[in-house]
């Protein structure tokens, strides 16, 4: 019995000094960027955070360098960690670097749309996207009126909570959700619809979900733990169902499509489809529309909404940064005209404002994860095809050296000695390169108006005292998810 025991140890030993050797004879001949040893199956998750990827990232960087590599399962990641590395691969090397790794997660997107697309049709669809998109207003005057439109439900809608304490949650995703619905389908949803109150549900628990611990491993190792029971489940369930909802939008809109005058980018985007058919060409299809749609419908609307509840959460904890707001929409506005982008030239601490929100709270903080399409060299490292890359955007936003105490929630961080808005290189909340937020000019657009409007009309009221409100983050993965909380609002007249 003792010698079987023995040999069982002696194999187990030799087994594993045999992966050792591989595994250093692979290493050594792909020139991999360091990192830290994978074990068997499950790689380096006992290495990892699986509740905080970033912050192991941000550990792991100060030991390996700002190039590293690191396996969740037998996914093989190469994470890039500072603002040079991070700005050599987005913009310097966009092309190598633009693909888009595979998200278990969203595989009812995969292939389609824009965002989680890495099929041959994603540059065409993604290049005539952006074309309609701005020919919609994508951060020009016509999206402008469109939210100022919404501004007056949002406060209609702030107004009735009656000063009394509430979740802000669905109150504020309202304003974001009818905005992009309306580009999408030329339509708004009040925010007592049972629809609008059912998407903002779906997209607030997915984005929940998204960044929960297990979601982390199965976006990695998804194809191993598709049929076991899990919150994964529940997510592939509600991007279906709200994926569905858009298929169906877009069915009633291809039996009404003026084909010489679309009403909306959904009626375009069919248009398109007409005829990308008849050249017989690879493009726009049923399903390339209806994930492009559904694609915008969800980024459009939990980005924005989460960036405001978080903006108005770090409000409540710090009175006098909303105190100094109040005082410069007052001199610059005025408490009764409608606020406009031109107003922004002349409201510099709010413009710091929104751009220290974004930072402090890096809603997206490893980014989206990029693939290589080809073997490439990279800083003296070969990244060989097939690797998932992470170019962390909180690297970028937390740098010590740009922003003195980046973990503090300051506003000073983007204004110069003269209280002037201060622009920096390194705030990249909405990504670079080839794969940069589609829709970045209208989230700045929302988030400073929407954020100015409700402060010209409310004053916010905690129900705790500032000091002990804890605006650290619920959960942090794929997004980071701010606290559940609730305020009052108090018309200031």
């Amino acid at each position: 019995m003792a010698f079987l025991g023995a040999t069982l140890a002696l194999l187990v030993w030799f087994v594993f000094l045999l992966f050792v050797s591989v595994w250093k004879q692979i290493q050594s001949s792909w020139k991999l960027p360091p990192g830290p040893f994978p074990l068997p199956i499950i790689g380096n998750l006992f290495t990892l955070d699986i509740r905080n990827f970033p912050k192991s990232f941000a550990k792991l960087a100060k030991e390996y360098g700002p190039v590293f590599t690191v396996y969740v399962g037998s996914r093989r990641i190469v994470v890039l960690h500072g603002y040079k590395v991070v700005k050599e691969a987005l913009l310097d090397l966009k092309n190598e670097f633009a693909g888009r790794a595979d998200i278990p997660a969203f595989e009812a997107h995969q292939n389609s749309g824009i965002i989680f697309n890495d099929s041959e049709t994603w540059r065409d669809t993604r290049r005539f996207g952006l074309t309609v998109l701005r020919d919609y207003g994508m951060g020009k005057q016509s999206n402008e009126e469109r939210i100022q439109r919404e501004s007056h439900f949002l406060v209609e809608a702030l107004r009735n909570t009656n000063s009394q304490p509430f979740d802000p949650t669905f109150v504020l995703g309202g304003g974001p959700l009818n905005v992009i619905h309306d580009i999408l389908f030329h339509s708004r949803l009040d925010y007592s619809d049972k629809m609008c109150q059912r998407l903002l549900h779906l997209y607030n628990e997915d984005f929940y979900l998204l960044s929960s611990p297990w979601i982390q491993v199965y976006n990695n190792i998804g194809s191993y733990l598709r049929y076991l029971p899990g919150s994964h489940r529940k997510l592939l369930k509600n991007i279906s169902e709200a994926k569905q909802y858009v298929f169906e939008k877009v069915k009633e809109h291809q039996e009404v499509v003026d084909l010489n005058h679309p009403y909306d980018l959904t009626d375009t985007l069919l248009i398109q489809m007409e005829k990308d058919q008849k050249k017989k060409k690879l493009g726009f299809n049923l399903e390339n529309v209806t994930v492009t749609v559904a694609d915008l419908l969800f980024a459009g609307t939990e980005t924005t909404s989460t960036t405001l509840r978080y903006g108005l959460l770090l409000l409540l904890k710090h009175p006098k940064v909303e105190e100094k707001l109040h005082e410069e929409i007052d001199r610059v506005i005025g408490p009764h005209r409608l606020p406009s982008m031109k107003d922004k030239i002349n409201m510099p601490y709010m413009e710091a404002v929104v751009h220290e929100i974004q930072r402090v709270i890096n809603l997206v903080p490893s980014n989206l994860p990029h693939v290589m399409h080809e073997d490439i060299h990279f800083r003296g490292y070969l990244l060989p095809k097939g690797t998932t890359v992470y170019p962390t955007l909180d690297s970028v936003m937390l740098d010590s050296e740009e922003f003195p105490n980046p973990e503090q929630f300051d506003p000073g961080h983007f204004l110069n000695e003269n209280g002037k808005f201060r622009y920096s290189d390194y705030f990249k909340a909405f990504s670079a390169g080839k794969r940069v937020c589609v829709g970045e000019g209208l989230a700045r657009m929302e988030i400073f108006l929407f954020l100015t409007i409700i402060l010209q009309h409310f004053n916010l009221k905690p129900l705790i005292s500032p000091e002990k409100i804890d605006t650290s983050p619920l959960t942090v993965g794929f997004g980071t998810i701010p606290p559940i909380y609730k305020l009052c609002v108090l018309p200031r007249s």
